[in-house]
């Protein structure tokens, strides 16, 4: 039973760890020279947030998993709803960082918000802790919202069909 909670665990770091190689060198070179806003964290807390946010989140989603008995009927929805999300989450980074594309990039989180708040809704009449494991995921992915919402807004000679 503890490779399923494993598993379960390391699943949401491997599309991060990913997103994060793929894309570490689109950092130094294009990021750090976007205007953001003051309240924007510092890059070196994004590693550390999301290494604790993926692995709640994981271990949430096994949580709903075991207590709907695995990969049941039961279990579409809410896993259905949470392997969206994660899929939207793992898209962000090579939309904003690979291509650049800060329109594609605010559609994505936007989208992630809805399925991550639809998800927890979804798990919390499963499995409450699950849910409320999720609740510093929320916070952070509405940080991230505004964020970008601000980059997008802030950086308007970035986005595609835009020139000088």
């Amino acid at each position: 039973m503890w490779a399923y909670t494993v598993g379960f665990t390391v699943l949401p770091h491997v599309g991060g760890f990913l997103g994060w190689f793929l894309n570490r060198k689109e950092i130094p070179a294009w990021y750090e020279k976007l205007k953001k806003p003051s309240w924007c964290p510092s890059r070196r807390v994004f590693p550390v947030a999301w290494t604790v946010l993926y692995t709640g989140m994981g271990y949430a989603s096994y949580l709903v998993w075991n207590d709907l008995g695995g990969c049941s009927s039961k279990a579409i929805v809410p896993l259905g709803l949470y392997g969206a999300q994660l899929a939207l989450n793992w898209a962000w980074p090579p939309l904003f960082f690979g291509a650049r594309n800060l329109n594609m990039a605010l559609i994505d989180i936007l989208l992630l918000d809805g399925l991550a708040i639809g998800t927890a809704c979804s798990w919390y009449r499963i499995n409450s802790v699950a849910a409320l494991l999720l609740l510093p995921y929320l916070g952070w992915l509405a940080m991230a919202t505004c964020l970008t919402i601000r980059i997008w807004k802030d950086n308007p000679e970035q986005k595609p069909g835009k020139s000088d």
